[in-house]
């Protein structure tokens, strides 16, 4: 929250634009003092406003807010990630996420932010180009989604969140699958 801080100076103290008259009168100062003190977080805050919609630079209460009134929820539901580090990545991709929602990319891309991993992703689209007509159609018949995700130390709740991404993600049109399994493990012999 957003309040006030212990000794920080105005960067702009009231009692400097006092009349004349008012300059060496105590209770003025100590009056206007007592203002500067309050109003001294707003100056600070105007003052580094540019920083606040930085989400590197902003403080973590005002990111998960802007995160919040974005939507950058990472899985697409209301919760965003709890580690700062990822809350800030996944506010600062939000917009470039909206702009490419509902393509291969997009889904890709939310699952890496989400997880940490990047996906295995099969589908049944495809596109191609002939100068021959009636040629054959690419991709398969029905349309279909799989996303595989291979994680170090998988959890029960992984699949559930995975299954909550790719519905945010995906395609509207397209019908999906998910998949959540152990990463293989290398020895080092």
């Amino acid at each position: 929250m957003r309040g006030s801080v212990d000794g920080l100076a105005s960067s702009v103290p009231l009692s400097a634009m006092l009349p004349a008259v008012f300059a060496e009168d105590d209770l003025a100062q100590r009056f206007v003092a007592g203002l500067d003190e309050v109003l001294a977080p707003i100056h600070n805050v105007l003052d580094c406003l540019d920083a606040y919609f930085t989400p590197s630079l902003a403080p973590v209460d005002f990111t998960r807010w802007l995160g919040e009134w974005i939507g950058a929820a990472p899985d697409g539901g209301p919760d965003l990630p709890e580690d700062p580090a990822q809350l800030r990545a996944a506010v600062a991709a939000a917009v470039r996420l909206h702009r490419i929602r509902g393509t291969r990319r997009g889904l890709e891309e939310a699952v890496r932010l989400a997880f940490g991993v990047t996906p295995q992703i099969a589908e049944s689209g495809g596109a191609t180009w002939d100068a021959r007509p009636l040629g054959p159609f690419p991709g398969g018949r029905r349309p279909s989604l799989h996303v595989k995700l291979q994680l170090p130390d998988p959890g029960p709740h992984d699949e559930h969140r995975l299954e909550r991404l790719v519905a945010a993600a995906r395609p509207a049109h397209m019908p999906y699958t998910v998949q959540v399994t152990a990463a293989e493990r290398t020895s080092d012999r």
